[in-house]
């Protein structure tokens, strides 16, 4: 093997651990809701805001996190990623208020930013016609909710809540010391001059806005089903935090694996058919959840191919990126467009909490999400379907 094929393999495998346990620590607290609802006594509204506060910093947060990956590598910005991390993780642990929670969560928001620093950190060590299948790859790490939805929940139980922050504040501190002295970024890459007019220039590219529409649908549907999912799920079929963590880990693991698929199989079919399968997916399987299909299989069937469609969606926007922007603004581009998928995903757990405190039911929740992508369906097909 190669030594740009060894730096290639082990850096991509560096980068997505990476990923993953940042967004584990991105998604502590979506598992515990049903417990802070409780002992703090929150409406579901207030359930809802706790739960996507670090998803809307997370979002914002990649914008400024995709320029500095441009300008100082991948290797630094995940190191000071994993390091900054530690702080909100661990006073999210020791906080007992919900204003603190609040604050707390807010910070917790910034593991969420890892995202934007590893898809051009990925991209620059890969040649075009391999960049769908390594963002692809890359882009599995986001089964970092899957570890939060089985692990947190386990983890609490054991040790208590707040050694079960210290266990993850430990974990962040040795990833980042292995991102450091084992990662290193393409000898491809050259640092960005500027982030100011690297982020003009970027926002004047089209296929910025068009690519964070769809990723806004597809990523952020996403993250709203996995960090509300354990609330849902108690909402509607009365399971216990630990049951409710289970299920949602199997959510989130059925996307992890389709989304490299979608980067895989776009490099072959093309993105915009990848794109087209998956947001006629989710729309047909946002009808059937409204439904509400009975335990087990049933729902366990719809919840997994709602998964598995998201997931498919997610790895061929990214694969579209790759193919529609040049490789020295990939890191400012992936930044908005990661932003947007945050945003995508902030507020439909607010929705879903007003709806389910006004109605008693999800139904109205799903029928938007079903309108939502068959307009994103159309769009994607229109703006792309000569590329």
């Amino acid at each position: 093997m190669s030594e740009l094929r060894k730096g290639q393999v082990r850096n991509l495998v560096l980068a997505t651990m990476a990923f993953a346990i940042t967004f584990w620590a991105w998604n502590l607290i979506g598992p515990l809701a049903g417990s802070y609802s409780r002992r703090l006594g929150l409406s579901p509204t207030q359930t809802s805001l706790l739960v996507a506060i670090p998803v809307l910093v997370g979002a914002l947060g990649r914008i400024p996190a995709g320029m500095l990956a441009d300008r100082l590598g991948g290797r630094r910005m995940f190191a000071a990623v994993c390091f900054v991390s530690i702080v909100p993780v661990l006073f999210v642990g020791w906080s007992d208020s919900y204003g603190w929670l609040l604050f707390w969560g807010f910070l917790l928001g910034i593991p969420g930013t890892s995202f934007a620093i590893g898809i051009p950190f990925v991209n620059a060590w890969y040649e075009p016609a391999r960049r769908g299948f390594a963002t692809g790859v890359f882009g599995a790490g986001m089964g970092g909710t899957a570890l939060s939805a089985f692990c947190t929940p386990r983890l609490v139980e054991a040790f208590g809540r707040g050694a079960a922050h210290v266990l993850m504040a430990a974990l962040l501190a040795l990833i980042g010391v292995i991102m450091l002295g084992g990662s290193r970024d393409s000898p491809r890459w050259s640092p960005a001059t500027a982030s100011g007019p690297a982020a003009r220039e970027a926002l004047r590219i089209k296929a910025t806005w068009q690519c964070a529409f769809l990723y806004a649908v597809a990523f952020g549907g996403f993250v709203a089903f996995s960090t509300y999912l354990p609330t849902l799920l108690a909402n509607v079929y009365q399971f216990v935090q630990t049951d409710a963590g289970l299920r949602s880990a199997g959510f989130s693991i059925a996307a992890v694996l389709s989304r490299p698929l979608g980067g895989t199989v776009s490099d072959r079919i093309g993105a915009v058919r990848v794109l087209l399968i998956a947001f006629a997916g989710i729309a047909v399987m946002a009808l059937v959840l409204a439904w509400r299909p009975p335990l087990e299989v049933p729902a366990g069937m719809s919840f997994v191919l709602m998964a598995f469609f998201l997931g498919l969606g997610t790895g061929g926007v990214f694969a579209l990126v790759a193919k529609v922007v040049e490789a020295s603004k990939v890191g400012t581009v992936t930044g908005l467009v990661g932003a947007a998928g945050g945003l995508g995903g902030y507020f439909p757990p607010l929705v879903m909490g007003v709806v389910y405190s006004t109605t008693g039911a999800y139904t109205i929740g799903y029928v938007l999400l079903t309108v939502t992508a068959l307009v994103a369906l159309a769009y994607a097909w229109r703006a792309f379907h000569a590329v």
